[in-house]
C-alpha cells in the first residue's frame, strides 16, 4: 500500500484519482449533502484511453471519498463527457414520483456505414444517491446525422419555460435543445459561428445565470472551452460569454471579436460548474481539469495523472472594462490551514529578501503589494539553487505573470517552460495577491478574483525556499500571510 502523502508530485488539497487517467470533470450535481465530482477516467493506464466515468464524493469540496466507476462503455460506445440534474419531480418517469440523479452523457463510437466517429446523447439514473446507474433502454437520446463533434452536454431546469435546457458543443460552436422529460428533445437555437475565439474546437459547454455584485441584475454565462491548437503557445483553454438568455436563444452582450479568458495560466480546462449548488451570493460552484491538451499524456508522474483545480466560487462584477466573472476558491479550503506566519507593513529593498530562511511548499499566501519605484516585484516560489516558480508584476506592462521556466521537471514537452501573464490594474496603487501553492502547481487569485493563473509545476520535493523579491527600485510590502496548509488525506493509503 502506497502513502498518497509520500508519492512525488501527489497534490494534498486538490483532487486526483487514486490511481490511472483522468480528464475533464463531469456530472458534477449536489444532493442530500453530497457534492458528487465524476470525471474522464482510463482505468487501465496512465494516458488517454476508453473513458468511463471516475466516481467521488465530498461534503465540503476538500476531503473526498473515492467510489466505484459510474459508467463504464457499452454496446453504444466509450463514455464521453456529460453532466447529472436532479429531476426533482421525476420528469423521466424513472423514479416512480420522487426525486433521482440522472446523468446526461456523450456515447462516442464508430459509425461503420459513415466510417467515422459517431457521438451520441444518452442517459443513466440512479435512485441510491448516485451509488449505482441504470442506463436508459431508450439510448440514446439525441443525435446528428452531419456533425462529427456532437459531444459534452450540459443540462439544466429553466424554470421560466418549465422545461430542461442542454447546451452541446457542436465543432467551432454550441447548440441549445430543450425538453419536458430528458428524453425528447428539440433544437432551440446555435451561438458561436463568428463569435469569440476559434483557435480550437469548442468543447465542454457551460450556461448559467450569476448575480452581478451590488445590484439586482442577473447575467447569463456561457462557458467554451477551446481544444488545443498546435499553432498557439496557450493550448487549451476556457472562454466565456456574457449575455442574456430567454429559454431557447444566448444573446452575446459584447462584440463579436471580444475573446474573454477565464483563467490565464495554462492548466485549467474543460471546467464546468456543480448542479443544484450555489456559492456565497449566489455565485456558482466551479472546477476545472488542471492540465493542458499540449502535454497531459506526458506528465512527469506516475502511478496517476491529472488533478482537478481548487473548486472556485464564480460571480460577475461590474468594472472598468464591463461585467466580468470574478473567481474565489471556496472558504472550507480554510480547514486546512495550519502554521501561520504574518508580517506587517515594510519595505522590499533590491537584495535583501524577506522571507530568507522561510519554506513553503505545501502553502497558502495572501499578501498585498504596493509596487512603488519598483520596476518589478514578487515572490519566488518552490525556491531552491536550481528551481523557482516565479510569480510578478511588472510595472511598465502592467503584467502580473507566472514565470515556469525554472520550475522543476520540464523537459517531457518544449512549450511546458515558459512565461506567461495577464494585464492586471492596480486598485489605489496595490496588488492583492492570493496564492496556493501544492506539490504540482500554483493557483493566483488576483485582486480579490479579478484574474487567476493556474499552472502546474514539477520542482523537486526539496525546493521549498521562498523569496519576496524587487527589481529596479524599493516596494512596499502592506500585508503578508504565509498558511501551512495540512493534507487533505488523513492516514489514507490508495
Amino acid at each position: 500500500m502506497l502513502n498518497v502523502r509520500e508519492e512525488k508530485y501527489r497534490p494534498q488539497f486538490h483532487f486526483t484519482p487514486p490511481a490511472n487517467w483522468m480528464n475533464d470533470p463531469n456530472g458534477m450535481v449536489y444532493y442530500d449533502g453530497e457534492y458528487h465530482l465524476f470525471y474522464q477516467h482510463h482505468p487501465d493506464g496512465t494516458t488517454w484511453g476508453p473513458m468511463h466515468w471516475g466516481h467521488a464524493v465530498s461534503s465540503d469540496l476538500v476531503h473526498w471519498e473515492h467510489l466505484p466507476i459510474a459508467l463504464a462503455p457499452d454496446e453504444y460506445g466509450t463514455i464521453f463527457s456529460g453532466s447529472a440534474v436532479v429531476d426533482w419531480n421525476d420528469t423521466t418517469g424513472f423514479f416512480e414520483g420522487k426525486p433521482g440523479l440522472v446523468a446526461i452523457f456523450t456515447h462516442s463510437d464508430h459509425d461503420q456505414e459513415l466510417n467515422r466517429p459517431r457521438q451520441r446523447q444518452s442517459l443513466a439514473y440512479s435512485a441510491d444517491k448516485g451509488r449505482t446507474w441504470t442506463k436508459y433502454e431508450g439510448n440514446p437520446v439525441l443525435a446528428s446525422d452531419t456533425l462529427v463533434d456532437f459531444r459534452d452536454p450540459k443540462v439544466f431546469w429553466h424554470e421560466p419555460s418549465g422545461r430542461w435546457i442542454m447546451i452541446l458543443a457542436t465543432g467551432d460552436r454550441v447548440q441549445l435543445y430543450t425538453s419536458p422529460d430528458l428524453k425528447a428533445w428539440t433544437f432551440g437555437s446555435e451561438f458561436g459561428q463568428a463569435e469569440g475565439s476559434h483557435e480550437g474546437v469548442w468543447e465542454c459547454p457551460d450556461l448559467i445565470e450569476l448575480p452581478v455584485a451590488g445590484t439586482d441584475d442577473t447575467k447569463w454565462v456561457m462557458l467554451v472551452s477551446i481544444g488545443d491548437n498546435p499553432d498557439c503557445p496557450e493550448g487549451s483553454r476556457t472562454q466565456y460569454f456574457i449575455g442574456d438568455f430567454d429559454g431557447s436563444t444566448f444573446t452575446n452582450d459584447n462584440a463579436p471579436g471580444t475573446v474573454l479568458w477565464l483563467d490565464h495560466g495554462r492548466d485549467n480546462y474543460a471546467g464546468v460548474t456543480w448542479s443544484n449548488a450555489d456559492g456565497p451570493a449566489n455565485g456558482k460552484l466551479f472546477i476545472g481539469w488542471m492540465s493542458n491538451w499540449k502535454y497531459a499524456n506526458l506528465t512527469p508522474t506516475v502511478s496517476w495523472r491529472s488533478a482537478m483545480t481548487l473548486p472556485r466560487v464564480l460571480s460577475l462584477r461590474n468594472g472598468s472594462e464591463g461585467i466580468r466573472v470574478i473567481q474565489h476558491p471556496i472558504g472550507s479550503l480554510t480547514a486546512l490551514r495550519g502554521e501561520t506566519k504574518q508580517w506587517g507593513e515594510t519595505a522590499v529593498v533590491p537584495g535583501r529578501n524577506l522571507l530568507e530562511g522561510v519554506h513553503g511548499g505545501v502553502c497558502e499566501i495572501v499578501c498585498e503589494l504596493e509596487p512603488g519605484e519598483a520596476a518589478e516585484v514578487g515572490i519566488k516560489l518552490r525556491a531552491s539553487e536550481d528551481e523557482e516558480t516565479v510569480v510578478g508584476y511588472d510595472i511598465a506592462s502592467e503584467m502580473l505573470f507566472i514565470d515556469r521556466r525554472r520550475s522543476g521537471e520540464s523537459a517531457f514537452h518544449p512549450e511546458f517552460a515558459c512565461k506567461h501573464g495577464v494585464r492586471l490594474l492596480p486598485h489605489e496603487g496595490r496588488i492583492k495577491l492570493h496564492i496556493f501553492v501544492d506539490q504540482s502547481s500554483i493557483e493566483v487569485f488576483a485582486n480579490d478574483g479579478e484574474a487567476v493563473l493556474t499552472d502546474l509545476i514539477f520542482p523537486d520535493p526539496r525546493s521549498t525556499g521562498m523569496e519576496l523579491y524587487a527589481q529596479g527600485g524599493s516596494a512596499r510590502l502592506l500585508t503578508f500571510s504565509l498558511h501551512v496548509l495540512k493534507s487533505m488525506y488523513s492516514a489514507v493509503t490508495v
